[in-house]
């Protein structure tokens, strides 16, 4: 049997070579075709995770908990002037000592102020936070520096950069001191303007970042308290709150929901009132999904077509050759081979022809990365404008299931569209083959 098949491949190795022409086409079809898959799923896999990154940035791996102040009567005494609620510096510590997978956990308290300095006032949102709030909210410094952790417990702040035009519309406001109720604070940096975030869905509501002046938590602790008194006419009215909000980052979109799970259950373990809501961005864990869905239906659609021209070719090629062998093939069934042995002959140079193809079109599918990254580079040196910046930051990623599925298509295409012409020549009338000139 082995001898049988190492002389059928033998045959059909001698039957190619005698038409190197044809079957370098032949095997061309299936080379393009494979490289292309792998090709189109790089590029594919390249955009969809970038698009992926970018959903990423918005939050999509983020986990919120916000303070909420309770309904009339939910905090036991509904004539109380003073209403202790929301998120507890305890809670804090228990989300770092009970959830493993945290990457990031960043507490902030936020509140009104007027900030004053001379005759400018600026009515801002103070927000006393960590190192971690500037990367959290893709803030940017435009002058001076962002908060370190040497800072906590200081009388300094980052002005917001129409918090820092108000109060310094005509110099730099970098070392300038600064009022926030009874306390001098030093301006020690100031950030670009952002564009305030849009709200999506009810996962996430929108942020205005144009009015905000930042200082470390512990400082906003230490000076203003927990306590913040608001004064009416006639009455006052005042609430305890510790922490507004604690954003926990995961690195895996995946571990989100369980997450989110565990965060409710440690906080009503502690919390008598629901007075906290812990929300995820659903609207962007939904839009990965579909992002990775479009793109892997996209890619199987572009795989098929590819290699599907490629067996056509194979098909037409193998066609023309059974009617220019078909005096050959009535020999030998005249010599007593079988219609089997004619099969196996045909399909064996089909799969010849497929196979060394699809395995030249994932060496040069390999390449991808290399080669684009050579043309991105050529383009941009003869002009920098032929290139768009989000090229720049663009790399293909060879997919590994790609390549194994471009070799299994190619050799599935192989028989495939090798059986009809196989069976074409098994099946014709040896009698009429003799005569056939």
């Amino acid at each position: 049997m082995k001898g049988f098949f190492l002389q059928t491949l033998q045959l059909g190795l001698k039957s190619l070579l005698l038409h190197r022409m044809r079957a370098g086409l032949a095997a061309l079809g299936i080379f393009i075709g494979t490289t292309t898959v792998i090709w189109l799923v790089a590029m594919g896999e390249g955009v969809s995770y970038q698009a992926q990154q970018q959903i990423k940035d918005l939050g999509a791996t983020n986990i919120i908990a916000r303070s909420i102040e309770p309904n009339a009567g939910d905090n036991g005494d509904e004539n109380s002037r003073v209403k202790t609620y929301g998120l507890l510096r305890a809670d804090y510590r228990r989300m770092l000592s009970n959830i493993p997978n945290i990457r990031r956990a960043i507490p902030m308290r936020e509140l009104r102020r007027e900030i004053r300095v001379k005759d400018h006032t600026a009515d801002a949102k103070l927000v006393g936070c960590t190192v971690d709030y500037l990367e959290l909210n893709k803030l940017t410094i435009d002058r001076g520096r962002w908060l370190h952790d040497r800072d906590q417990g200081e009388n300094v702040v980052v002005l917001a950069a129409e918090t820092a035009q108000r109060l310094f519309p005509y110099e730099n406001p970098i070392g300038q001191a600064v009022w926030v109720g009874s306390d001098v604070y030093v301006v020690i940096g100031q950030t670009k303007p952002r564009a305030a975030s849009a709200a999506i869905g009810g996962s996430l509501e929108a942020r205005d970042y144009k009015l905000d002046a930042y200082i470390p938590l512990d400082t906003l602790r230490q000076r203003i308290g927990d306590f913040v008194m608001t004064r009416t006419p006639g009455s006052f009215t005042g609430e305890v709150v510790e922490l507004s909000q604690i954003t926990l980052t995961v690195d895996n979109i995946e571990d989100v929901d369980e997450t989110a799970a565990i965060v409710e259950t440690l906080l009503s373990m502690f919390h008598e009132t629901e007075d906290y809501a812990v929300v995820i961005p659903k609207e962007l864990l939904r839009q990965v999904a579909r992002t990775r869905a479009m793109f892997n239906a996209l890619l199987v659609v572009i795989a098929g077509i590819s290699l599907l021209v490629g067996g056509i070719g194979i098909m037409n090629i193998m066609l023309a050759t059974v009617t220019e062998r078909t005096r050959e093939i009535g020999i030998r069934r005249a010599l007593g081979a079988t219609r089997q042995h004619i099969i196996q002959q045909f399909l064996t140079e089909t799969i010849v022809l497929t196979v060394s193809g699809g395995l030249l079109g994932v060496l040069f599918g390999l390449m991808c990365g290399p080669l684009f990254r050579g043309l991105r580079t050529g383009l941009t040196m003869l002009s920098p404008d032929l290139v768009p910046p989000i090229i720049h930051t663009f790399e293909p990623r060879i997919a590994p299931w790609s390549v194994a599925l471009s070799l299994v298509i190619s050799l599935g295409v192989g028989l495939l569209f090798g059986v009809y012409p196989a069976r074409q020549a098994a099946y014709m009338d040896p009698i009429e083959a003799l005569r056939h000139e």
